[in-house]
């Protein structure tokens, strides 16, 4: 089996990773092990006993509240922690395939002309965490010309699944509702924007993408990994009410209201579906009950 680096394993995503890697896939994934992006040394005594066939890097700071708080640190382990990990794998004699995964913030104001978004427009981040993610796959794209790997970029659009935190929108109106339904608060859940539209994908979806650009993707290529499906947050906030079976008021509050909000998202994944094979194959439906599922585990776990 080919051995794969996953940076991150202990995040959102990573931790799918590790899922389906334990049930299918040709990939036998190097164990994790205490590093720092920041400390090239923690990086080569990972590396010490095996030099990877692929590598996923996910790993990161993701939070773009942080990352207005710190912008100076973001860019530290966004971009040197990358630069670090390519210095690393090239010392351990790497010439595999390396999986950068940017985001799709990196687009940042885009006009409803420009919908859907496809890879060749042109980045116009507007938050010190797009800017990183920006900076980081010129990096990459520059190492793709210079050094005899394959690297590939991915710019996933927002993606939602079990296990996800509550800093992010559905996840927390999905732990709510949950607690709603269990008696721990009251019907009424406190929202920002809830008439924005963004593009959501189921996480196993979006770990499925990843794996077909490990084998797929082509050197110094850009890919969407997104649904192509735009949905309304307040509508999605609607549905989960419903497949949760409670009724709850939504109030506004405004400290929740973004600056220079995106009123539209919406990505193009047809250079991903061309390229790969790959396409969604999870209802919304589906996600959002996966999402449900998760928050009565854990509030189970916390309250019984």
């Amino acid at each position: 089996m080919n051995k794969l680096l996953v940076t991150g394993l202990g995040g959102f995503v990573g931790r799918h990773v590790q899922r389906r890697l334990a049930t299918d896939g040709p990939w036998q994934l190097i164990p994790p092990q205490a590093y720092d992006l920041l400390d090239p040394a923690s990086i080569d005594a990972w590396l010490a006993p095996t030099c990877p066939d692929a590598v996923i890097h996910l790993a990161g700071q993701t939070f773009v509240p942080e990352a207005f708080r710190d912008p100076a640190r973001t860019l530290q382990v966004n971009l040197l922690g990358t630069l670090n990990l390519l210095q690393a794998l090239k010392r351990r004699g790497f010439s595999g395939t390396f999986l950068y995964v940017s985001s799709g913030d990196v687009y940042g104001q885009v006009g409803e002309a420009d919908l859907p978004i496809v890879e060749t427009l042109t980045p116009q981040p507007r938050n010190p965490y797009a800017v990183s993610k920006l900076a980081a796959e010129l990096l990459c794209r520059q190492w793709s010309y210079s050094e005899p790997w394959r690297i590939v970029v991915a710019r996933p659009f927002n993606h939602i699944g079990a296990g996800q935190g509550d800093s992010f929108v559905v996840s927390s109106m999905a732990r709510q509702i949950v607690r709603v339904r269990r008696g721990l608060q009251p019907a009424t859940l406190e929202v920002g924007d809830i008439e924005v539209t963004r593009d959501f994908l189921d996480v196993d979806d979006v770990v499925e993408a990843y794996l077909r650009l490990l084998q797929s993707g082509r050197n110094g290529e850009i890919y969407n990994v997104c649904s192509g499906q735009e949905r309304q947050v307040g509508q999605l906030i609607t549905q989960l009410a419903e497949l949760a079976g409670v009724t709850v008021q939504l109030v506004q509050d405004p400290t929740r209201m973004r600056r220079s909000e995106q009123r539209r998202v919406v990505g193009d994944s047809t250079k991903l579906h061309n390229e790969t094979g790959w396409q969604p194959g999870i209802s919304i439906e589906e996600t959002l009950h996966r999402v449900l599922s998760g928050w009565e585990a854990k509030e189970g776990e916390n309250n019984d």
